[in-house]
């Protein structure tokens, strides 16, 4: 499972009439349960969504924000395991097991917003040359896993706002995998691409 950092995610990433609005408020609430849970707090009951695709697999990444800046990330891309329990167990560990930040403490927890971003299946992209790599990248929409040898990262789509120039992004995801910051123009390397559906606590909370 590979599991990355997240940055900002702006609405125009996301790939709209996938996800009905009533199953995206009953995951938001279930990772703030999950996290609620290993704090050993006490959560209020949620009504059970009755729609299948919970129990399709996807790729997910949980998000914590707070006060704008990034609190922790997990996630991973490929969907190994249903939806309903990617957003489980990646709210979990984004709170506790993100190495970049200590765990939430419960103090922590009124202050964090969540969101969730989740991810089509990438799929290979075919080029011919570093020109061709560069003009079908689709920056704000594309999410792009680089792989070489054993040496992996991703970046979602939502990192564009922040490394918008292409090469530069490509530069920024080799080093983020362990390569010299040009594998990106190696063709043994390998890039996928893929998109988001992305929804947070605070779309909610603007129509309750």
């Amino acid at each position: 499972m590979t599991k990355v950092g997240l940055l900002d995610i702006p609405a125009l990433f996301s790939i709209n009439n996938m996800i009905n609005k009533s199953v995206q408020k009953y995951l938001l609430k279930l990772a703030r349960i999950s996290i609620e849970s290993e704090l050993g707090l006490e959560s209020k009951k949620i009504v059970q969504v009755d729609d299948p695709i919970l129990n399709e697999k996807r790729g997910v990444f949980v998000t914590l924000e707070m006060m704008g800046q990034l609190r922790g990330c997990i996630g991973n891309i490929m969907p190994v395991e249903s939806l309903e329990n990617s957003v489980k167990e990646n709210a979990a560990n984004a709170a506790f097991h993100d190495p970049r930040f200590a765990a939430l403490k419960e103090d922590e927890l009124k202050s964090i917003e969540i969101e969730i971003s989740v991810l089509t299946v990438p799929k290979r992209l075919v080029f011919s040359d570093t020109d061709d790599l560069l003009k079908k990248l689709r920056p704000n929409i594309d999410g792009v896993v680089l792989s070489n040898g054993l040496n992996k990262a991703t970046y979602l789509p939502q990192v564009w706002e922040k490394v918008a120039n292409k090469e530069d992004f490509l530069r920024s995801l080799c080093q983020k995998a362990g390569l010299g910051s040009d594998a990106w123009k190696d063709p043994e390397t390998i890039i996928e691409t893929y998109q988001v559906e992305l929804f947070k606590e605070s779309d909610f909370k603007k129509t309750s």
